[in-house]
This record gives structure tokens, C-alpha cells and sequence, in this order.
């Protein structure tokens, strides 16, 4: 009973056969913010400056995802492979998150927005995990735009750790492997209650989804600027908005379907 109202959360994929439509207002917008490091570099200005403006970006960002009436954001603040940097411009990092939380959560709060973080938080330093929860906490109740924050987080370690919940329910007789499905899967995901991306915004004209919502993004529309991140504002969002409704979203379907019959 459990496994069924958690399946019943889960947003439907689009059934098959089903006509192709123009894209309205994206409901759900997923970013990947790059190019924090090539505009310090460019500004001559050490990396860290281009990570502090990056932050600046967030917050307009998210005001102007409120404005627009966009439902649901995702953005991709840390990954798995970010380890991989530096450990002085980790730590940096780090404390800019902190930074963040202690400073920004309440307004955010108040203005309706919901966070949650997506991620494996076991490397993470304990308050870190603390402050995660704690503004999870907070914020639950809140309906006016869902923020959900990608940190230490993997597309693949997310699949992997999925198909594990899943076999270890299997061993444990608690489902049978009939019942494994698309929405079985999705049901066991990090947030498996938000609908997959409409679209995908990157920064810097980089042109890849970096190990990024692998599962979620079968169908997501990918539209790329060429700004670095710290330079992201209302007006490029609305652009890239812009751009995504004069889209025509298939989903493995044709144009004009019905005269092809």
C-alpha cells in the first residue's frame, strides 16, 4: 500500500501515440550554471570572485522564475565530479553555501519558496547536512516555486543508487520483479513527486548535460546562451523562455500525426 501512494505521486510520462503540441510556458526549468571560472578569468580576477557573482545569479535567477510563474526549478550547484577541483576552491565553495543558507533561506522563505536538496549528502561535513535539513525543514509548506538545489550530485549515482532501492526491496520480498516498471523507477527517485524538466538552460555556451538529471531529461528541451553564469538575469531567462515556446515537443511522435494515419 505504501509503494502504491508513492506511485500515484509520480508524474505519468506522456502516453504513447499522443499528438505533438507547442510548447507553452515551461512548468518545470532545470540550469546548469557554468562559467563562473571563464568570466573571473577574462575580468582577471581570481576564480572565487566569478563562484561570489555566480551566487548574485541565483538570486535573480530565482526572482525571476517567481515572476514568470514558473513551478518548479532545479539547478545544478555541485556535482559529483566537482570533487575533483581544487581543494582551496572546494572549501570556498563550501562556505559560500553556508553563506547562502544563513543569509538568504528567510527571504526565500517568505517569499513562498520551497528548497529541497538533491544529492548524496555522506561526504558532506555534518553541518552542512544540518543546515540542509533544517531549511528543508522550514520551507516544506511552501507552494509559490519549488527550488530544488543538485548538490554533490550525479545523474548516474542517482540511477545507481535508485536500482539498488530497488533490488534491495526485491531480496527483501518486499516486491516482485513484475513490478518494475518506468514509474516504479521514477517513484524511487530523489524527488519523485516533481515532474520531469520541460526545458534545460546552460550557461557559456557549452553544449552537453554533464552527468545531469540522466533519467528525468528524456524529453527536456535544451536551449544554450552563450553568457557566463554571473551575467544570467530576468532578461535572458525570458529569452531562453522565449526560445523553448516556439518549440514543438514530439515526445517520439511526428507533425501533423493524424494526416500521416
Amino acid at each position: 500500500m505504501q509503494e502504491k501512494a508513492v506511485l500515484d505521486h509520480v508524474v505519468a510520462p506522456r502516453p504513447a501515440g499522443e499528438e505533438p503540441s507547442v510548447a507553452a510556458d515551461p512548468r518545470h526549468v532545470a540550469i546548469i550554471m557554468d562559467g563562473n571560472g571563464r568570466w573571473a578569468t577574462q575580468r582577471s580576477l581570481p576564480r572565487t570572485e566569478g563562484h561570489r557573482h555566480g551566487v548574485d545569479a541565483v538570486r535573480r535567477l530565482v526572482r525571476a522564475a517567481i515572476e514568470q510563474g514558473t513551478e518548479y526549478l532545479t539547478v545544478f550547484s555541485f556535482s559529483s565530479e566537482n570533487w575533483r577541483r581544487p581543494k582551496a576552491e572546494i572549501t570556498y565553495l563550501f562556505s559560500l553555501l553556508r553563506r547562502f543558507i544563513r543569509q538568504d533561506v528567510a527571504e526565500l522563505h517568505s517569499a513562498g519558496v520551497r528548497i529541497r536538496v538533491i544529492g548524496e549528502r555522506d561526504r558532506l561535513d555534518d553541518d552542512i547536512v544540518e543546515m540542509i535539513e533544517e531549511c528543508e525543514k522550514i520551507t516544506a509548506l511552501n507552494n509559490r516555486l519549488n527550488l530544488v538545489v543538485a548538490f554533490n550530485y550525479g545523474g548516474r549515482t542517482e540511477i545507481a543508487r535508485t536500482a539498488r532501492a530497488i533490488a534491495e526491496k526485491v531480496a527483501r520480498g518486499e516486491m516482485s520483479t513484475e513490478e518494475i516498471d518506468e514509474a516504479c523507477f521514477a517513484a524511487h527517485m530523489y524527488v519523485p513527486d516533481v515532474p520531469e524538466p520541460d526545458m534545460l538552460i546552460r550557461t557559456s555556451g557549452e553544449k552537453r548535460i554533464s552527468n545531469y538529471l540522466l533519467w528525468q531529461m528524456a524529453y527536456t528541451e535544451l536551449v544554450f546562451v552563450d553568457e557566463h553564469w554571473p551575467d544570467f538575469d530576468a532578461e535572458i531567462y525570458k529569452r531562453a523562455i522565449a526560445e523553448f515556446s516556439h518549440r514543438q515537443r514530439r515526445y517520439g511522435g511526428c507533425v501533423n500525426a493524424a494526416a500521416l494515419a
